[in-house]
């Protein structure tokens, strides 16, 4: 089985790292890194990614993996990358984002009347791609496969394990890297956190969603 992660600069790493161990578990893979060209990517944080494959020379993947970040505004509008999701979507048996990966599969028109999820302070703006906006750590809709923020990659790539493989092989997995969440804080949801911690992330999303949101309309647009 074939599995292409896509990367590009300022990809969230671990949007991409999650997926990737879990994925990298599955009997008989083969991971492709891919972007347009074989040098270094930075990504949001101080780690940089080394792409194994140019969007040309990528084979035709089982499973396409779209991660977000806050390069996701560039992304979606890179013509390259758009057009490579959208020949390689035709072939591949599930096509999959986690977290703002999932506007750049809206940018090349694949989640058209698809449920699906995103970062929280995102969901919304899923309409703005033609999907439909929905809560969610995992969502499927067909062989579609979104996974909310950062975090619920692991989640995601977990259920599609135990979709493909069967589900004593997920928690295989999930046993071996010893996923057992038990954070310091219950604060990871909106509802859940200090008033005062959501109202700053709040902040700062809301003075990002405005641009994020003219360059989806720009993109978008017919």
């Amino acid at each position: 089985m074939k599995i292409a992660f896509v990367l590009y600069p300022d990809v969230t790493q671990l949007d991409f790292t999650g997926p990737l161990q879990v994925l990298s578990r599955l009997p008989e893979v083969e991971i492709h890194l891919v972007a347009g060209a074989l040098e270094p990517l930075p990504t949001d944080s101080v780690l940089s990614l080394n792409p194994t494959v140019t969007f040309d020379e990528c084979p035709q993947a089982d499973i396409l993996c779209v991660p977000g970040g806050f390069g996701t505004e560039q992304a979606i509008a890179d013509e390259v990358l758009i057009g490579f999701l959208r020949q390689q979507a035709l072939g591949a048996q599930y096509v999959t984002s986690v977290c703002t990966g999932a506007f750049i599969l809206g940018a090349a028109g694949l989640l058209e009347g698809k449920k699906a999820t995103t970062h929280w302070a995102y969901r919304d703006a899923l309409s703005l791609v033609g999907a439909i906006p929905t809560r969610g750590r995992v969502v499927r809709d067909g062989n579609i496969f979104t996974g909310g923020g950062v975090t619920a990659g692991i989640d995601f790539a977990l259920t599609l394990v135990a979709e493909i493989a069967g589900s004593e092989l997920a928690q295989s997995i999930q046993l071996g890297i010893e996923y057992d969440p038990g954070p310091p804080y219950d604060a990871g949801a909106p509802e859940r956190a200090p008033e005062q911690v959501a109202k700053r992330l709040n902040a700062f999303y809301g003075a990002r969603m405005a641009q994020f949101t003219k360059s989806l309309e720009a993109v978008m647009a017919p």
